[in-house]
């Protein structure tokens, strides 16, 4: 199912930006991220985040985010953002002029980890898709929309009903850039049931 971007609703929306029925466009302001004390002991909970709220239980959601990032920290990508404590995100956040974070983050009950791998800097545009199966998600990346990696499967503990998913773009340091978000569509789970170890008897 194509997703029209304009039944999405914002949580702190940007002071730039646009929508239409194909597309979302972020103009980052400064000094917005999204971070929850682990390791920098800082909380951070302003970042821009536009979403689409559903009871189902398995699906995937597939978007191609285009960036014109340039200063450290600088992130563009999806989200799922059920309150300020517990939350996902993975993007592609700006590091120098030879290598970016393809990363992802978990905060569960107001602590996040960070999980990335390097890559070059010159990319400026990366697909993802974000699976859901109750309260575990697995989140993958491609650079043609097509055949896709996995990047993170993790939990969240309070994602037991109605959740929300989307997009976002923020810029931590004294930046702003562009970002472009289109082809959003929500699809049949493409993560499917484990056919390997039974799970354990409870």
């Amino acid at each position: 199912m194509k997703i029209n971007p304009s039944d999405m609703v914002w949580t702190r929306p940007p002071r730039q930006y646009q929508v239409s029925q194909e597309n979302v466009t972020i103009m980052t302001d400064p000094h917005t991220d999204l971070w929850q004390r682990t390791y920098y002991h800082f909380r951070n909970d302003n970042a821009p985040v536009l979403q689409l709220e559903t009871a189902e239980e398995y699906f995937s959601f597939v978007v191609r985010a285009q960036f014109d990032s340039k200063v450290r920290f600088d992130q563009a990508g999806v989200a799922v953002y059920l309150d300020s404590d517990n939350w996902l995100k993975a993007s592609v956040e700006y590091e120098n002029e030879h290598i970016q974070r393809l990363g992802s983050v978990v905060t569960n009950n107001g602590y996040s980890d960070w999980a990335s791998v390097d890559i070059d800097a010159s990319i400026k545009y990366m697909w993802f898709r974000l699976s859901h199966r109750g309260q575990d998600f697995c989140v993958e990346n491609s650079t043609d929309g097509v055949h896709f990696g996995q990047m993170r499967i993790c939990h969240l503990f309070n994602a037991e009903q109605n959740i929300r998913f989307g997009i976002y773009a923020c810029s931590p340091e004294a930046s702003s850039f562009e970002a472009v978000f289109t082809h959003l569509e929500m699809t049949d789970c493409k993560w499917l049931a484990h056919d390997g170890q039974a799970p354990d008897e409870e």
